[in-house]
């Protein structure tokens, strides 16, 4: 790790694997308009987070050509983004016993064998957005999340106000928006509740990420309004746990079940043909969709799951 002019911290970083950056972050990324999360067309990701020792930007650019990775961050919390970029882009993350029980998930992982389960390490940066996309479209929940960065959140740092990068805001400023300033950015009450909640309850929140995943699951599923589906969403992101599923979603059961089964199915069932992957059925669920087939078109279009690789 360097330093260079103007409070830039560097960092250059060779995995053991082909590491797939842009399918490893896709996941941290809430929609095309996201203010925390940009991405140039030669596929540089830009990151603005709140991290424990204050706002930072990281710029984590892969080199194929070297099968490296640049890191560039700024701001108070700089080096503390620089030394978890590798658990960021999957390197936390051991497939080592995955076994694929169904010629579909064998499909999906043979396509995306170097595909790995990131983990922010931030609690709240998930959580935040996971709440607001709950019961509504992806399109709503992406345009309140765009509203509450802009209005409430503060520029990142570094040379980013070409790319209007900033930084979520922080907990205690979210517990402090009024109920009225909620219905503007389009949330409805009991969504807002829960955020106020969580973001209250943020400091023994965060320690989430430094326990096992069951307890995780225990401690998020005590606040109210935080249930299955939202737990699941955040220790995929922040935690990168393989065994995360989404259980409740719009979408999932159905995506899964045309792909093993060629019809929709429902959640129980989901979770039968999941079970014998334990500890890994969000890898499996992820797979199953990258290797077999999708499922028709049809009915309302709510945001399609993100936590898997590209077909």
């Amino acid at each position: 790790m360097s330093s260079l002019a103007g409070g830039e911290r560097t960092r250059t970083w060779q995995p053991s694997w082909p590491c797939a950056v842009g399918q490893v972050l896709r996941v941290q990324r809430r929609g095309s308009g996201d203010p925390t999360h940009r991405i140039e067309d030669s596929g540089r990701h830009w990151r603005a987070m709140r991290t424990p020792l204050g706002p930072a930007t990281l710029c984590v650019q892969p080199r194929p050509s070297s099968g490296d990775v640049l890191g560039r961050a700024w701001g108070a919390g700089a080096e503390w983004a620089l030394d978890r970029m590798p658990s960021l882009l999957g390197a936390d993350d051991d497939p080592t016993g995955f076994e694929p029980l169904h010629p579909e998930v064998a499909e999906g992982w043979r396509r995306h064998r170097h595909w790995r389960i990131g983990a922010t390490g931030l609690v709240m940066e998930s959580l935040v957005p996971s709440i607001l996309e709950q019961k509504v479209t992806g399109k709503q929940a992406f345009g309140s999340f765009r509203g509450l960065v802009r209005r409430h959140g503060e520029p990142a740092p570094g040379p980013v106000s070409a790319l209007r990068l900033m930084v979520q805001p922080a907990p205690a400023t979210i517990a402090a928006i009024p109920s009225w300033e909620w219905l503007k950015l389009q949330v409805d009450p009991a969504r807002s509740r829960t955020v106020v909640t969580a973001c209250r309850l943020a400091p023994s929140l965060e320690r989430i990420a430094e326990v096992a995943a069951d307890e995780a699951d225990r401690r998020l599923r005590s606040v109210p309004g935080i249930g299955v589906w939202t737990s699941a969403e955040v220790r995929q992101r922040a935690l990168g746990d393989p065994d995360a599923v989404s259980f409740g979603d719009y979408h999932l059961a159905n995506w899964v079940g045309w792909a093993l089964f060629g019809r929709d199915i429902t959640d129980d069932e989901l979770a039968v043909a999941l079970e014998p992957y334990r500890p890994q059925r969000g890898r499996a669920a992820a797979m199953a969709m990258a290797g077999g087939r999708a499922r028709p078109r049809r009915g309302p279009r709510m945001n399609v799951p993100t936590h898997l690789p590209t077909r």
